[in-house]
């Protein structure tokens, strides 16, 4: 049983955000060089994804809802 709802454009989100976490910890320890403005595109393009992830999904649960009555 679900305890709370299942939201996919979070599980995005932090995917997107753990891997910025990660380039930037490889680059913090010398495994490869990051430039300092690779975080823009990872974390707006990440957002940007997540938005529209969740829209989807919302829309999809609308439409599933509205069908039942």
């Amino acid at each position: 049983m679900l305890r709370h709802e299942f939201q996919p454009g979070r599980l995005v989100a932090g995917l997107f955000l753990t891997a910025t976490g990660v380039v930037f910890a490889g680059d913090a320890g010398g495994l490869w060089e990051t430039p300092w403005f690779a975080v823009v595109p990872l974390i707006v393009g990440g957002l940007c994804l997540a938005g529209a992830t969740a829209t989807v999904a919302r829309g999809i649960r609308r439409r599933g809802g509205t069908e039942s009555g």
